[in-house]
């Protein structure tokens, strides 16, 4: 089958794009990212930031003890044993490893990598990692949350070598669960979303840190697919903490600009709440589309948090992801 006819992207308009950086798409995109910052006790004020219903992400920790608290709940206990792992020598490059009970006899790897602006973020917030453990825990899949240096200390280029050096440690320690090495799909949402989406558009820099292919890439949401055109345009601040003011350095931490090759298999989850999510995901599909990549676009009428929060409950969502998962 020609790799064209693989391609399945969003029923889009092609008229001109509206330009990313809206004021409203970047109010609502600062508040989403803002309350995925906040930690749980904000009640109300972070339910009307990011129209959260309990959950999100929690400000950045180099703690390891893997599930909040140190405990999993009784339901995904059921189905998973944490374990903690180091990939480099600094407090935050660490990953917990979730292993399911029952293990398929060759089980994949679900490497998750959390969002929060470039910023902010945790590998043990729930919604980054309990809807994932338990639905793919159930069915035999290993789930990985990783953590990784933060702006300041590390720009976005960094931060995606970080979660490369996650990946190749991954790699490294699959044999021993039972996994082949090269069964592995990276999933990010938001930042996180961007960053495994730079590696796949750009896979020498997971090769540089010595990671191997991996099986598929999902984006959930990804706040910057197109670095230059959402610098170019009125966006948040968040963005120039991230990406300074060089366009060089936009275009080398752009998938979009970055992408010149086939890519590995890949899923891009976009909001249609945000203006600009699913035209950058289209785009990114229809330039892949040339090097005969296998990409798909699934828009979701959901909210940026919940389109990471809702992965793995069940429904037709999380039905789609798998459909996608089943075929690499």
């Amino acid at each position: 089958m020609p790799a064209h006819s693989w391609l399945q992207t969003a029923s889009l308009p092609r008229a001109r794009r509206a330009p990313p950086g809206s004021l409203w798409a970047a109010v609502a995109l600062g508040a989403a990212l803002l309350a995925a910052a906040l930690p749980a006790p904000a009640g109300p004020l972070r339910a009307w930031l990011g129209g959260e219903r309990g959950g999100g992400q929690q400000a950045s920790s180099s703690r390891a003890d893997g599930a909040p608290n140190g405990r999993m709940p009784s339901d995904v206990a059921d189905v998973a044993h944490v374990a903690h792992e180091a990939y480099g020598p600094d407090a935050a490059q660490r990953f917990d490893v979730y292993l399911p009970v029952q293990r398929s006899a060759r089980p994949k790897i679900l490497l998750m990598v959390h969002g929060g602006g470039w910023r902010i973020g945790d590998k043990t917030s729930p919604g980054v990692w309990e809807p994932k453990v338990r639905h793919w825990g159930a069915l035999g899949w290993i789930v990985v949350s990783t953590n990784y240096r933060m702006v300041p200390q590390a720009d976005p280029i960094e931060q995606a070598r970080d979660v490369a050096r996650a990946l190749a440690k991954v790699q490294q320690l699959a044999p021993g669960w039972g996994a082949d090495a090269h069964d592995v799909v990276l999933m990010g949402h938001s930042a996180g979303a961007h960053l495994v989406m730079l590696l796949t558009a750009a896979p020498q820099l997971a090769r540089e840190q010595g990671a191997a292919a991996w099986r598929g890439t999902v984006s959930l949401d990804s706040g910057a697919l197109d670095v230059p055109a959402i610098m170019n345009h009125r966006h948040p601040r968040l963005y120039d903490q991230a990406f300074g003011q060089d366009p060089d350095f936009w275009r080398q931490s752009s998938p979009l600009q970055q992408l010149a090759g086939p890519i590995a298999p890949t899923l891009i989850v976009c909001s249609t709440r945000r203006q600009d999510a699913c035209p950058q995901g289209q785009q990114f599909a229809e330039r892949a589309a040339q090097f005969g990549a296998r990409v798909q676009v699934l828009p979701q009428a959901l909210s940026h948090m919940d389109i990471n929060r809702l992965l793995g409950e069940p429904g037709a969502y999380t039905d789609a992801v798998d459909a996608f998962l089943a075929r690499l």
